[in-house]
């Protein structure tokens, strides 16, 4: 029995009774993937809060926060294509819920289970979010511009990302009751999302019943090449986002002498930030170009963490979290924009989220690795060992971005008769 095959319909009748045009559904959506990714940052600068709490070790720091990814490659991997059978707003409307759940899980939690079941609900539900609105900002860009979907994602998601520990330091190091209010402004976030997508447009036919069945990340043929480069380098890219979420906080801690939350806040939200600010700089760059010379700044940045871990210097730690930001923002949109204008309007929810598994497999494994050796190896060799390891990936990945280049087309010169 095949698929339904999922396509973009003019709104329905109670669709057409909503407040939102397509416009405003799109910046939502794009709003929506930035807030998940801001939530997923949120718990970082509260780690060393809830260590001193309840005495735990650092691998059980770091299996804390896998669990989080761990959850986001369940939901992809159960529940990747839901959207494209039962439609985006459904899948949303779920996500953004159960987030709301997570939020108040995270409010009364006394011990590190709580913190277990927490992230393990948010990453659930982070992995609903992320396959749904990827596929939407596609169904719903006014142009239909893969490109421009491309910057509008990776924008969000970085920017995202940089915030969330930003803002969560700056609740955590100046305002009462840091375990509760930065998951208050989540839940009030959370709710304004959710009732805008409850007036959303339904981009999607809803054919058919959802089915929760494991299955194995499909990426069509036609897909596969570009699907390559762009999982190499969110491996490269990402990985980096998960080492500075987990261990990043106690390195800046170590490098500056303190133990202020917006110090370490700010060296996450350095990475974050410039890679949000260069997507936006060099966002119409070719693909192939974004990615090899993003890719090269990303490699020179983690060199420079690299230095800065055995020297023990902060100035020069700023340093390569901005330049390997930076290469980071740059390297993931040329790879992103590059997928996404290859894959099949029928596809895209299903591929969207086998990108997302490898993106979370690189979030999460090397973290969770980190947390495991720092303890015999210590916080600089760690970075040391894995920030050389990451830089020598992000360099394949620049020799990959450069054979994909567009080849001159050949002239042939004849003398005049």
């Amino acid at each position: 029995m095949s698929t339904p095959v999922p396509t973009t319909t003019t709104a329905s009748a109670p669709d057409r009774r909503s407040t939102l045009s397509p416009r405003i559904a799109f910046a939502l959506v794009a709003a929506i993937i930035g807030l998940a990714l801001f939530a997923s940052g949120t718990p970082s600068p509260l780690y060393g809060t809830y260590r001193a709490l309840w005495g735990f070790s650092p691998v059980v720091l770091t299996l804390v926060y896998a669990t989080y990814a761990f959850g986001v490659l369940a939901s992809l991997i159960l529940a990747g294509r839901i959207s494209d059978e039962v439609g985006r707003r459904p899948v949303l409307l779920t996500a953004l819920a159960t987030l709301m759940g997570a939020t108040v899980v995270f409010m009364v939690a006394d011990s590190v289970v709580w913190l277990f079941v927490a992230r393990g609900i948010q990453g659930l539900a982070t992995g609903l979010a992320l396959g749904a609105a990827s596929a939407a900002l596609l169904d719903l860009h006014p142009r239909r511009d893969p490109a421009g979907v491309g910057l509008t994602n990776g924008v969000v998601s970085a920017g995202g990302m940089g915030l969330g520990v930003l803002v969560s330091a700056t609740f955590v190091e100046l305002l009462p009751a840091p375990r509760v209010l930065p998951y208050v402004a989540l839940f009030v976030l959370f709710a304004i999302a959710f009732v805008g997508v409850a007036r959303m447009p339904e981009p999607v036919d809803r054919s058919a019943s959802p089915r929760l069945t494991p299955q194995r990340p499909s990426v069509p043929t036609v897909v596969r090449g570009p699907f390559a480069l762009a999982a190499l380098a969110v491996i490269s890219s990402w990985s980096v986002g998960g080492l500075f979420l987990s261990l990043g906080p106690q390195l800046s801690a170590t490098l500056f002498h303190t133990n202020d939350h917006l110090v370490a806040g700010l060296s996450v939200f350095a990475l974050a930030g410039s890679g949000a600010a260069a997507q936006l700089l060099f966002g119409r760059t070719a693909p192939w170009l974004g990615a090899a010379a993003g890719s090269v700044a990303l490699s020179t940045g983690l060199l420079l963490i690299v230095l800065a871990a055995a020297t023990e210097s902060s100035a020069v730690y700023i340093a390569g979290a901005v330049i390997g930001g930076a290469g980071f923002g740059v390297a993931f949109l040329g790879a992103l924009r590059a997928l996404s204008a290859a894959i099949p309007p029928a596809h895209r929810a299903e591929v969207m989220s086998a990108f997302y598994v490898v993106a979370y497999a690189a979030l999460s494994l090397p973290a969770i690795l980190a947390g495991v050796v720092v303890t015999p190896l210590g916080l600089e060799p760690t970075f040391e060992l894995f920030g050389a390891v990451i830089a020598g990936l992000a360099l394949v990945v620049a020799a990959m971005a450069l054979r994909t280049r567009p080849r001159s087309p050949v002239r042939v010169v004849t003398a005049a008769a």
